[in-house]
């Protein structure tokens, strides 16, 4: 059975290079919601762009860090329906000391996606 194409998050849908991310740190709009601080800036193409952040000063760890990366890339996955038609460039921080749930994670992800659209 293969993954609904809405729900997936290939590739091309991941943020990558230091220009790009450089661009999208300086001109991009900043805000906070729940666990997670966020980053975006409208961008030119037909797709929204995505780069998730857990710095390791909060969780030493790999193991943990690469749990709530899992977890916020599978958050914007399910939701990124959410945006509409805006494509923008976001990066998702991570900035609790305590590991959140998924539904926990899901919710600021949902916020921020709304907020975006509007």
């Amino acid at each position: 059975m293969l993954p609904e194409a809405a729900s997936t998050l290939p590739k091309k849908e991941r943020l990558n290079g230091k220009k790009d991310i450089s661009a999208l740190l300086a001109g991009g709009k900043w805000g906070s919601v729940g666990c997670l601080r966020y980053c975006s800036k409208p961008n030119a193409l037909e797709y929204s762009r995505i780069v998730v952040s857990v710095p390791k000063r909060l969780f030493k760890r790999a193991v943990k860090r690469n749990l709530l990366k899992r977890r916020m890339r599978e958050a914007y996955r399910t939701s990124k329906q959410l945006l509409g038609a805006c494509p923008q460039d976001i990066l998702f921080q991570y900035i609790s000391p305590e590991i959140a749930e998924l539904q926990e994670i899901r919710l600021s992800v949902e916020t921020i996606l709304k907020k975006l659209a509007k």
